[in-house]
């Protein structure tokens, strides 16, 4: 009890500091596993491959247990200071989302944007931590009980940060949120103390995030021009991560790609705050590629460009006009 006292102190603590930069929202999500094996699942053309992915509303409209469980999981969350987005009501803002998305093409080719259904609701319900919960319901002689697996995923980098797996006791007369929340409990000490970890990097270390950069094909210039800025005459490219390393936290970011049509920045750390009119605000993988756009478009650069967010922690940046 006392540990679980102490646990819980040290959460909200951490959260009520987190409070002025930007307090976690968490979403329970049933795991694709789950829903693939229970019918609840769409194929979908997915890089000229037809792929199987979870239906999450399907699941939500016919499987009743689900709904139970994902409520009594948001509970348990919810009682220890962690604020969670409701799947339904997601699910509900994804078609206007998905009509927007659905009439953007390339300039080149006219292709179109393919997004994975996790992702489109990560886009939309916008949670920084989606808790994937796979779950059975078995049988021991009369009695019923449940097994679980619980992952904590970054919405941002869709990296594990948290996992915790068990069954419960045998019971004739619970109900199947009961079992869940009896299996569960046990193990949301250990699973709050790694989610808490997390936290503490990013405060450390700053949110991690992806950056692309990208170069219309009517721009008239490629990101191996040269220019002379801050006393270097170099390339455009070379130039953009001179501005990446003294703006990223520790100047932490790896490039993992670069054309002279593309760059691909990958475990970039941005602040968690950005001061703003006289006050800390949150910072965002929007608002910190708007700070790279806004110095291409000074001299001796000049260039125009579109930011694009593609979910939570990737953005990109599209040089040559708006």
């Amino acid at each position: 009890m006392k540990k679980a006292l102490l646990t819980q102190a040290f959460i909200l603590m951490a959260l009520l500091l987190m409070g002025q930069a930007k307090k976690p929202i968490l979403m329970v999500v049933p795991s694709d596993n789950y829903c693939i094996e229970r019918g609840y699942s769409l194929t979908a053309e997915a890089d000229g491959i037809n792929k199987v992915f979870p239906d999450y509303r399907k699941a939500m409209q016919n499987d009743e247990d689900l709904r139970m469980v994902i409520t009594k999981m948001g509970s348990i969350m919810s009682e220890r200071g962690f604020p969670l987005k409701d799947l339904e009501q997601a699910l509900k803002n994804i078609d206007s989302q998905t009509a927007e998305i659905s009439v953007m093409s390339s300039k080149s080719s006219g292709a179109s944007i393919t997004e994975s259904p996790i992702e489109i609701l990560k886009r939309t319900a916008r949670a920084d931590i989606i808790l994937d919960l796979d779950f059975n319901i078995k049988r021991h002689g009369p009695e019923n009980y449940i097994t679980f697996i619980l992952k904590g995923l970054d919405a941002y980098t869709n990296k594990q940060i948290a996992g915790a797996s068990g069954a419960g006791k045998p019971s004739s007369a619970a109900a199947v949120e009961l079992l869940l929340e009896e299996a569960v409990l046990s193990h949301m000490d250990g699973f709050n103390a790694q989610l808490m970890n997390f936290f503490d990097d990013m405060f450390e270390k700053g949110r991690e995030v992806t950056l692309v950069i990208r170069v219309w094909d009517n721009a008239g210039f490629d990101l191996e021009q040269e220019y002379e800025a801050d006393g270097l005459y170099d390339m455009l490219g070379f130039h953009i991560e001179d501005w990446m390393a003294l703006n990223t936290v520790s100047g932490r970011f790896s490039t993992i790609d670069a054309t002279e049509n593309m760059m691909r920045f990958e475990q970039v750390r941005i602040p968690m705050t950005i001061e703003r009119r006289g006050r800390e605000i949150a910072m965002d993988t929007r608002r910190f590629v708007s700070g790279l756009s806004r110095y291409l478009s000074a001299p001796p650069f000049n260039i125009e460009s579109k930011i694009y967010q593609r979910g939570l922690g990737e953005a990109w940046l599209i040089l040559g006009e708006k």
